[in-house]
């Protein structure tokens, strides 16, 4: 997430602005940078939408057109999340330049109050007992992981990324398994202040076994470091991203269809270390299922979007750029379109507070065991509600409810010498 849903992106709050009420920007802000960050505040908000249609939208078993964008938004919109929140990370710390002296110990200041709100925020989210598994106290964690990089260059980050990708989830793998055969996990939990204040399994969780699992995520955050590091307004560039993209796509989803053809009894040991899904869509969809016992080392090779693997991180990540890389050449060149999908980007700047309210709002409204409002109509008021109500608020004020509490939050960073 970034200043929206994960850390304020106050440098694109105001342009974009303007641009939602139709008004061209000054002369001396109505440059490609606006244009670039208004691209950011688009991808963000289409994140958003896809994390509301896991959460409210029908089952992927619906079928067709529908069912095959249900699909796809499962996981890799929070993937994408996490790339935008490492664009975000750079906007704070210093782009195109790091911050450096004091003002870059302030921006280094604002970055880890911002995450342990966030890490606040998301359990007392995940305190509701909504049926969401809430990833902001992961992506404040994950901010805090990856907060030392964030003065090196596009080049060594991408190096850094890629790296972390091939080796952390074989990592995260082997502390699985030492987690299952053995009590040091229990006695870490016992120990842990945080597991004791939010009722869970504190770091361990953050870490290891949650849904977004810090070890794995770290990834994504420092991809989008790296593409944030870029400059973004040479030619061409945008194309290279989406071409990158594409490759990361192949290679993940591809690699991983490879391996479950190719690899004796893949599809068998994977259909039965899980509860009942289909093995043939392990390259790819959630829809496989989750994992009922002891992972087996062939799950290393699937990419389901939520599987903490390496191919499904390098798939998800390709995505991610796709998608940034289009939604930049919306705003920069498609003026009338980025007209009608103001009220997207709207959503973006404070999809902090788009996402929270989502959650609150299947929290009053709807019985855990009752899952009727999980149908095209209710995802469609969803999404319009929110539209409309980010569109009105970003007519007035430059930040989201939640996004100006975060602001807000980090002036202590100011008093820093």
């Amino acid at each position: 997430m970034t200043s929206n849903a994960s850390s304020a992106i106050p440098s694109t709050a105001a342009p974009a602005a303007v641009a939602s009420r139709g008004e061209r920007p000054p002369d001396s802000t109505s440059t490609p940078s606006t244009r670039r960050l208004i691209g950011i505040d688009l991808a963000r908000g289409l994140a958003v939408f896809g994390m509301y249609s896991a959460h409210v939208g029908p089952d992927v078993t619906v079928g067709g057109p529908v069912g095959f964008l249900l699909e796809l938004a499962r996981g890799r919109s929070s993937a994408l999340f996490a790339v935008l929140a490492g664009f975000s990370l750079v906007i704070i710390t210093g782009r195109p330049h790091p911050r450096t002296g004091r003002a870059g110990r302030q921006a280094v200041a604002r970055v880890v109050i911002r995450s342990l709100v966030l890490v606040a925020l998301g359990y007392a989210l995940t305190a509701l007992d909504t049926d969401v598994d809430v990833i902001l106290a992961y992506y404040g964690l994950i901010f805090l992981a990856v907060l030392p990089l964030y003065r090196l260059r596009a080049r060594t980050l991408a190096v850094i990324a890629a790296g972390s990708a091939l080796i952390l989830p074989q990592v995260l793998y082997i502390i699985n398994q030492l987690i299952d055969q053995g009590g040091w996990a229990d006695a870490v939990v016992a120990r842990d202040p945080l597991a004791r204040i939010t009722d869970s399994d504190g770091l361990i969780e953050l870490l290891f076994t949650g849904e977004y699992p810090v070890l794995t995520w770290i990834p994504f955050m420092i991809a989008g470091m790296a593409v944030a590091r870029l400059d973004l307004t040479r030619p061409g560039l945008r194309g290279r991203l989406a071409v990158a993209g594409g490759v990361l796509a192949v290679l993940g989803y591809g690699g991983s269809c490879l391996a479950l053809h190719l690899v004796p009894h893949m599809g068998t040991v994977i259909a039965g270390a899980t509860d009942g899904g289909s093995a043939s869509s392990a390259w790819w969809s959630d829809t496989v299922g989750d994992l009922t016992g002891n992972t087996p080392a062939e799950w290393l090779l699937v990419a389901a979007p939520h599987s903490q693997t390496t191919f499904s991180i390098l798939g998800n990540t390709g995505v991610a750029f796709v998608v940034v890389a289009a939604c930049l050449t919306v705003a920069d060149r498609m003026p009338r379109v980025m007209r009608l999908a103001t009220p997207v980007s709207a959503v973006g700047m404070v999809s902090l507070t788009a996402y929270a309210l989502h959650i609150v709002a299947l929290w009053a409204l709807v019985d855990t065991e009752d899952e009727t409002l999980s149908a095209p109509p209710v995802l469609l008021a969803f999404i319009a509600i929110a539209m409309l109500l980010a569109t009105a608020w970003t007519r007035i004020f430059r930040r989201g409810p939640l996004e100006y509490l975060l602001h807000t939050a980090t002036w202590p960073a100011r008093r820093i010498l």
